[in-house]
């Protein structure tokens, strides 16, 4: 405030120098992490991969051809695209239907074969490698009845002429991940294209004026730059989740919008009750610059917890979205005053809805009718609101969880297309093949013993064929003897179990406990995709417990810091249970079950949730409930001390901040609105997810519960035992800014008559 052309001078620069470094953040970043690290089926297929070369592959090649996969044109064709593939740079083993003669890598109709392709590398390395292999081969072997495919040197290796031409397409877990990255990466310039645009034709609905509206925007494009900046170091050290710089767009604008929004809208209000610009930047900063500050620890707390959970996606987000808070709460404790103090009372210039807004500013007729029915029938509009969530709750009490799959883009991107197809043409439920790996199990020295474990291992409930070493069995008996293909189960001292199932999906997980249940010669592991899912939920539930001891325990700390109250933050903490719920139950009731699915753009309905998913929205809007909490309470707690008179504070407090409150809530939305009309399941389901629990718990829990439940429970709202007070006066926090704003208009809550004494605090 003191030296604001110094302040606004560096952050010129730094704004310059961050948003130059944020234009390379995106490049690098990358997809993946939504399964727990370090769990059985992950270590089982580490070994799979390392001793057997099996595991899930990297990359899966769909080839089709005009005549019989076995035709000798065809076979030829086959072998060499084998070759050429496994000649690229950074291919490890390439396995075909036409190399190792597997009757399961045949279609039913005998004209297509499967190619399995690992690459070496990280997850994130595959997928970057995917990036660039994939394309080639997909216009080399574009499938084009011309026959004009590129040759790139190689002899006959496409066979585009006569019955040995090949037609591929690729799905694999790296070209999942690989399209995904590309995808959101479109989705980002969108997102900037259309939430920065409507967040300013919001805010300038709400101020009227467009300097007045800018200010906010500032801040939002700081904190946002910033942000990307320190992904970009991040990302050196870490894998980061492309995603994460779609979230922090939306969410690094929402918030640092919303505390612009609420620092510019009471500076306004303290000019026009007669203050200068340094006497009303001053008291701003001291109302709700103490808000923003404990609204931006209690977001950064709530996000930490995230860091529990052994998911590289949550965790990188978590990261992102600690960095975006931290950033906006830095820009508005030291930007945006320098530009208040530098405007002045220019901020209204132009404003052609100045007049009315001065009559208005301080209260809204709609939110004094909404504070008028809260306070007056708190039972009956209190009780209403909540039977209102608890309805819209109902549907997350059959929630399924699972793990992100190719599902996650639209069914027109060729990972998906070529999922679906390699399920409808192929016998083998390559998604749904577990391993089952003896390490010490001999084949020669243990048969016998292998073999009844093989059959009681086919004969569980769901279990089709089992394909071991000694043949195939099904039934709990041995369907055919060993083949050709058998010779890929044993290695030195060890072997290994394909385990299909073909019972319900559902029963899936069932499955696999059942199989780490069941005696074995020696030691044994399952992995697989049904493995990874349990075992990734199992992570997050024992994760689960702390993270939310951390947010809840936190929350109760800060809010009893922030208010000296023991009542009012248990309220919070079971209002923003109450408005996750609702949305729960909604994302539930939309993407698991499918329903109003084409009102949101249609979408895979994969009969789950992704199992990060209401992790991440438990974490960031349980931490904007609060956020809101914050500003809500801290103009009631004004007013009362103003007052004394509880039923006045809260009808004004609620009748000041009410319209900010949704104005600021519908912005977030708007921010969020790209990620709801992503092509991109996951991005879907966040946005609708934080949308929709930012607009109930700004409209149902903090405009009808909230005023409500105070309502009732009275001057009790301000209670603490006397050793919690002691404690709360001790550390001086006890002061409150409105102390010193003395009031001449007692009667009337929230009229303001004089000013502060000490502006500058």
């Amino acid at each position: 405030m003191r030296h604001p052309w110094w302040v606004l001078s560096g952050a010129l620069v730094l704004g310059l120098m961050l948003a130059l470094a944020a234009v390379a953040a995106p490049v690098r970043l990358s997809n993946g992490g939504y399964v727990a690290e370090g769990t059985e089926a992950t270590r089982t297929e580490a070994q799979l991969h390392q001793r057997f070369g099996a595991g899930i592959p990297d990359l899966v090649l769909h080839v089709r051809a005009d005549a019989p996969v076995d035709d000798p044109a065809v076979t030829r064709a086959g072998r060499a695209l084998t070759q050429e593939v496994g000649r690229r740079p950074g291919v490890g083993e390439v396995l075909s239907y036409w190399s190792v003669g597997d009757s399961r890598l045949r279609s039913k109709d005998g004209r297509t074969a499967l190619v399995t392709v690992d690459l070496r590398g990280s997850e994130d390395e595959a997928a970057r490698l995917a990036a660039t292999l994939v394309p080639r081969l997909t216009s080399k072997y574009s499938g084009h009845d011309d026959g004009h495919q590129g040759r790139e040197g190689s002899d006959e290796s496409d066979g585009s002429d006569g019955p040995g031409r090949l037609r591929v397409s690729v799905t694999g877990p790296a070209w999942v991940m690989a399209q995904a990255t590309q995808l959101s990466r479109q989705e980002l310039w969108q997102s900037e294209l259309i939430g920065v645009p409507a967040a300013l034709l919001i805010l300038l609905f709400a101020f009227g004026s467009l300097t007045a509206a800018l200010l906010p925007a500032v801040v939002g494009g700081l904190a946002v730059a910033g942000t990307f900046a320190v992904l970009r170091v991040l990302m050196n050290v870490m894998p980061l989740s492309a995603f994460a710089a779609n979230i922090t767009t939306a969410l690094g604008l929402g918030l640092a919008v919303d505390y612009g929004l609420f620092v510019v809208t009471r500076y306004r209000e303290e000019l026009a009750a007669g203050a200068t610009p340094f006497e009303a930047v001053g008291t701003t900063m001291r109302t709700v610059g103490r808000t923003v500050l404990y609204s931006a620890v209690t977001v950064v707390v709530c996000l930490s917890a995230l860091l529990l959970f052994p998911l590289g996606f949550l965790r990188s987000l978590a990261l992102a979205g600690i960095s975006v808070v931290v950033l906006a709460a830095a820009t508005t404790h030291l930007v945006l005053p320098a530009l208040l103090v530098v405007i002045g009372t220019r901020i209204d210039r132009g404003d052609l809805f100045a007049p009315l807004r001065r009559i208005t500013a301080r209260r809204s007729p709609l939110w004094l009718r909404v504070a008028r029915q809260a306070t007056t029938r708190p039972v009956l509009v209190g009780g209403s609101a909540a039977l209102v969530l608890l309805t819209l709750a109902v549907p997350f009490a059959h929630v399924r969880f699972g793990v992100a799959d190719q599902r996650v883009l639209p069914a027109t991107a060729e990972s998906h297309a070529t999922a679906t197809r390699i399920e409808e043409e192929f016998a083998l439920p390559w998604t749904r093949t577990l391993s089952v790996l003896l390490p010490d199990a001999d084949v020669i020295d243990q048969g016998e013993e292998l073999d009844r474990y093989a059959r009681a291992v086919s004969a569980l409930p769901g279990v089709g064929a089992t394909a071991t070493a000694l043949g195939t069995y099904k039934d709990g008996r041995l369907d055919s003897g060993p083949s050709a293909d058998s010779l890929m189960y044993i290695t030195q001292g060890a072997t290994w179990l394909a385990v299909a199932a073909d019972g319900p999906p559902n029963r899936d997980e069932s499955l696999v406990r059942e199989l780490r249940a069941l005696p074995s010669p020696g030691r044994h592991y399952v992995s697989g995709r049904p493995a990874r899912v349990l075992d990734t939920k199992d992570a997050v539930l024992r994760a689960l417990p702390w993270a939310a001891g951390i947010v809840v325990g936190s929350t109760l700390l800060l809010l009893f810091l922030f208010t000296g109250s023991v009542l009012i933050p248990v309220k919070a903490v079971v209002m923003g249970a109450l408005s996750l719920s609702a949305s729960f139950g909604a994302m539930v009731y939309v993407f698991q079950d499918g329903h109003l699915r084409h009102l949101l753009g249609d979408f895979t309905v994969t009969g789950e949730l992704e199992t990060s998913m209401p992790v991440l929205v438990f974490g960031a809007a349980f931490a904007l409930s609060v956020d809101y909490e914050l500003f809500l309470i801290s103009r009631i707690q004004e007013e009362y001390r103003a007052t004394g008179d509880h039923h006045a504070a809260v009808y004004g407090g609620l009748a000041r901040t009410g319209r900010m409150i949704t104005i600021a809530a519908v912005i977030f939305a708007a921010a969020l609105f790209p990620l709801v009309t992503s092509d991109i399941t996951l991005l879907k389901l966040i946005g609708c997810g934080l949308a929709l629990a930012v607009l109930l718990d700004a409209t149902v829990v903090r405009g009808v519960l909230v005023p409500a439940f105070m309502r009732l429970t009275g001057h009790a709202n301000w209670w603490a035992p006397r050793p919690l007070a002691a404690v709360h006066r001790r550390l001086g926090l006890d002061r409150w800014c409105g102390e010193s704003l003395p009031r001449t208009e007692a009667s009337v809550p929230g009229a303001r008559a004089g000013k502060a004494s000490d502006p500058v605090g």
